[in-house]
């Protein structure tokens, strides 16, 4: 599969084909969800809380964000992808961010991902016209999850809803090429799918998006600190490694590992050489 452009973002929301993206904070998984059937990873700034242990996202600086996005990059050869501009980069001056954003790309991203605060479609255009592509974030922040209450549902009342209408529509206009819609009710994110004439991305929105993302640590069950409701585990990953780790431990204990077959015996002409060099020396 080739990678997707920012063209064919249009086209495949008009077809009605889903959009596909996960998460990724080290070559490793990089490297696995490039060879899976996924159209983007998103080097987001939850890896302060899955990779790094925190309680939010906030604090996470850009130099920990590069530092990801390039072992990021190494294992990705077909996959869009985006990083993600954390709070340090956003509640700056316009200028400010626009730099930051060009780092992204430096480092390897072909988008930046912007979470919505005031003036955020003004920085969106800066960001744009620099020629850089631009995904958007509305409903729920976590950069700004704090200050507006703390995590769960957005854009429950009309009036609410009717804001999170606008901010979407205004980072359109400003040029985003695609917007994550955060937990939102499923009614909310059908609206905004249908508006928007760019791809809206759900994660805890319900089916009526045009794509869906997830946290590869929630999908597959390895981030038990928190567990939100609209992640599915379609693996119990955590509970595998701890068996694994167990039987490494007792098979170390017994004597059992390494085996024979982990074990590089030494020639046996050099290991003689060795033992008559060593008996000289005594």
């Amino acid at each position: 599969m080739a990678r997707l452009t920012i063209e064919q973002l249009r086209l495949r929301k008009a077809r009605g084909e889903k959009l596909v993206l996960l998460t990724a904070y080290d070559y490793p998984f990089a490297h696995l969800l490039d060879e899976g059937a996924i159209d983007g990873i998103l080097v987001g700034d939850s890896l302060a809380m899955v990779a790094l242990g925190r309680d939010e996202t906030s604090s996470v600086t850009m130099e920990e964000m590069l530092h990801h996005v390039k072992a990021v990059r190494r294992g990705v050869l077909r996959t869009w992808l985006i990083g993600d501009m954390p709070a340090a980069a956003l509640d700056v001056a316009v200028e400010q961010t626009l730099e930051q954003a060009k780092r992204f790309c430096e480092a390897g991203c072909e988008a930046v991902k912007v979470e919505w605060r005031a003036g955020m479609d003004k920085t969106t255009a800066a960001i744009v016209k620099a020629g850089i592509a631009v995904m958007g974030h509305v409903g729920l922040t976590p950069q700004t999850a704090k200050q507006e209450g703390g995590f769960g549902l957005r854009g429950k009342d009309s009036e609410a809803a009717i804001r999170i209408n606008e901010q979407a529509e205004s980072v359109e206009q400003a040029g985003c090429c695609a917007i994550v819609v955060e937990c939102v009710p499923d009614e909310v994110a059908k609206i905004l799918s249908n508006r928007l004439t760019i791809p809206t991305i759900g994660i805890g929105s319900g089916p009526n998006c045009d794509g869906q993302i997830l946290v590869t640590q929630d999908l597959l069950g390895l981030y038990e600190r928190i567990k939100p409701r609209f992640a599915k585990r379609y693996a119990q990953m955590a509970s595998i490694t701890r068996k694994a780790i167990a039987d490494y431990a007792t098979e170390v204990r017994g004597g059992l590992f390494p085996a024979p077959e982990h074990t590089q015996p030494m020639p046996s002409e050099e290991l003689a050489k060795l033992q008559q060099k060593l008996a000289q020396k005594s």
